[in-house]
């Protein structure tokens, strides 16, 4: 907490621990000498907390440890102290059952590591899926003045001298090695030809979706987003941020919750449409917001999405990578698109408005970021659906999906396990038909748990045989932002809280229709009543650690999965030392 000391200057939060009379003041001076700080430094120098997600264990964000110092070379010269903390990092490759899983924890540890410690301002260093969320969602609740620097997209993937995609490549090669039309060369060709250097996916998938979204709420500086991992502008961009975190220790803001305002949010809903974002991003606009305290729900998610066309050609809703978007303009430039839907007067980090920044901006590729008047996918790329089967909400990927399946009726095929569902689609004995609805459960939040990314499950073998590729999947879980098909994901509530979900039965009708925003279930009240009551309740987790808590207090995908207790912000207000 600051507390103005003079007219426009407000007293350093972290001069309450250098400041300090007695042993609790010596303690904390003695401790910094013995870190290298001259005795001046102390003098009223802001400190600013660079909480960086650098991880081996997370290849994507393996360049934040050089971000990290040019991060630290920017602070240094606009006068600051840099202080550099790692938090918990969550890749998406390596860790199980699911990075979602530890989401939350992420968020605790930023918003208790950043109150917990003399900090004026915060530099928050992610790319991986996760681990942008948890920053901002830990940075909201403990209110400190903060930016963002994301790791930066990874090189394009180069197969056989064509450009390749993270992910989404690699899972159409696999679905057709599993068709028996690829080999396993073919396979590896794909695994080597695709992650060419450190950053985060280049294709749309979740971090590059929420990578954007962050520069479009206003906390990562403009160009942050596309600037390739391993090129110089993303380092300039660093450096950048820690001279600005300086300058808003120095002014006391702008703090998140200037920033994470109702605008803003709606400002993020309109991008992650134009850019084909990944549904995923949904999730975590939903949680940040309640962090926040701004009312943000499932309906304004579509009604805002419903008009806004795909304007960005990034696979997997186009063709293009996010390099193709750095060199296009990058987010500024399609800011500049948008400028007629958004709220142009939206404050960001920088300084500008988010109008003047679209403004600026210089759009030098139509190709790649499309006018409205001529998009790469019609509006309404991104859908909500409600009905008996998912009465708390659902949402589709409609950029993503098969047009012929997006009004659907057929039988379902279900599975209460990822697992029993893998083994049935690749064993020839288990012939589902071509109109087949595959319903999963027990991939929510709750029931995983996490909410793992299971959502984009293969197709049967003995339809790929014929010639399908694509059928109708509903699921309580989520998808890869890299991937594409007919999916129906984060169903609420999710069969482990009780949702209809749990009354499906092989051979119910399932019907799917987005243009009335539909997912029902075709089969009358008094059968589901008999089902209902001979379907016991989940009971009660009694799980040790982390888990248990999670499943415990976490809410429902249309909550965007939060922990109960964390919803709303805390401040960055802490006991000082009783002595």
């Amino acid at each position: 907490m600051t507390v103005p000391d003079a007219p426009g200057r407000p007293v350093l939060r972290s001069g309450t621990w250098f400041d300090g009379s007695g042993k609790a003041g010596s303690v904390v001076r003695t401790h910094m000498l013995q870190a290298g700080f001259a005795p001046e430094d102390l003098a009223g120098k802001p400190v600013v907390g660079i909480l960086s997600t650098w991880s081996e264990a997370t290849p994507c964000n393996a360049g934040l440890r050089d971000l990290a110092e040019r991060v630290a070379r920017g602070v240094l010269a606009e006068g600051g102290i840099p202080l550099e903390a790692p938090v918990m990092s969550l890749g998406e490759p390596l860790m199980r059952p699911t990075t979602m899983l530890y989401r939350n924890l992420l968020s605790i540890e930023v918003e208790e590591v950043a109150r917990a410690n003399p900090f004026d301002a915060l530099v928050l260093l992610g790319g991986c899926d996760k681990t942008v969320p948890g920053l901002l969602m830990g940075a909201a609740s403990v209110d400190l003045p903060s930016v963002v620097v994301t790791t930066g997209p990874m090189l394009s993937g180069s197969v056989c001298g064509r450009p390749a995609g993270s992910g989404t490549d690699l899972w159409r090669v696999l679905e057709e090695r599993r068709a028996d039309r690829a080999t396993d060369a073919d396979v590896a060709l794909v695994e080597r030809g695709l992650s060419r250097s450190t950053g985060h996916c280049m294709t749309m998938g979740t971090a590059s979706t929420m990578a954007c979204l962050t520069e479009a709420l206003g906390l990562q500086l403009p160009g942050g987003t596309a600037a390739v991992a391993v090129g110089a502008d993303r380092s300039r961009l660093a450096a950048a941020s820690g001279g600005l975190a300086v300058a808003m220790a120095r002014d006391g803001g702008p703090r998140p919750s200037e920033l994470l305002t109702r605008e803003a949010f709606e400002n993020a809903l309109i991008v992650l449409a134009a850019i084909g974002g990944s549904t995923n991003a949904v999730l975590h606009l939903l949680a940040l917001a309640g962090r926040c305290g701004v009312p943000l729900d499932l309906d304004d998610v579509d009604r805002l999405a419903r008009d806004v066309p795909v304007l960005l050609d990034v696979a997997p809703s186009g063709s293009g990578l996010m390099a193709d978007v750095e060199a296009a303009g990058g987010v500024p430039a399609l800011l500049g698109r948008l400028l007629p839907l958004l709220h142009a007067g939206a404050s960001t980090v920088s300084g500008a408005t988010v109008g003047e920044i679209a403004a600026a901006a210089s759009l030098h590729d139509q190709s790649v970021i499309r006018p409205l008047d001529r998009p790469v996918a019609a509006p309404g790329g991104l859908a909500v659906l409600r009905g008996s089967l998912a009465p708390g909400g659902a949402v589709i990927k409609v950029a993503s999906a098969s047009p012929a399946l997006l009004q659907h009726t057929g039988p379902a095929w279900v599975f209460d396990q990822v697992e029993d569902y893998l083994a049935a689609a690749a064993d020839p004995a288990d012939d589902p038909p071509d109109d087949v609805v595959v319903v999963v459960r027990g991939a929510g939040p709750r029931g995983w748990p996490g909410m793992p990314e299971i959502g984009n499950l293969p197709i049967p073998v003995r339809l790929l045989e014929r010639g399908v590729r694509d059928v109708v999947r509903v699921c309580d879980g989520r998808m890869s932002g890299t991937a594409y098909g007919t999916v129906v994901l984060h169903v609420a509530p999710e069969s482990a809280a009780g949702g209809p979900l749990a009354l499906v039965r092989n051979g119910d009708l399932v019907r799917l229709d987005v243009r009335g925003r539909r997912l029902d279930l075709l089969v009358d009240e008094a059968e589901l009543e008999v089902r209902r009551r001979a379907t016991p309740a989940a009971p009660v987790s009694t799980e040790r650690g982390w888990t248990g808590l999670h499943r415990r207090h976490v809410l429902q995908a249309d909550r965007g999965a939060d922990l109960d207790f964390l919803v709303g912000a805390s401040g960055s207000e802490v006991p000082r030392a009783p002595f």
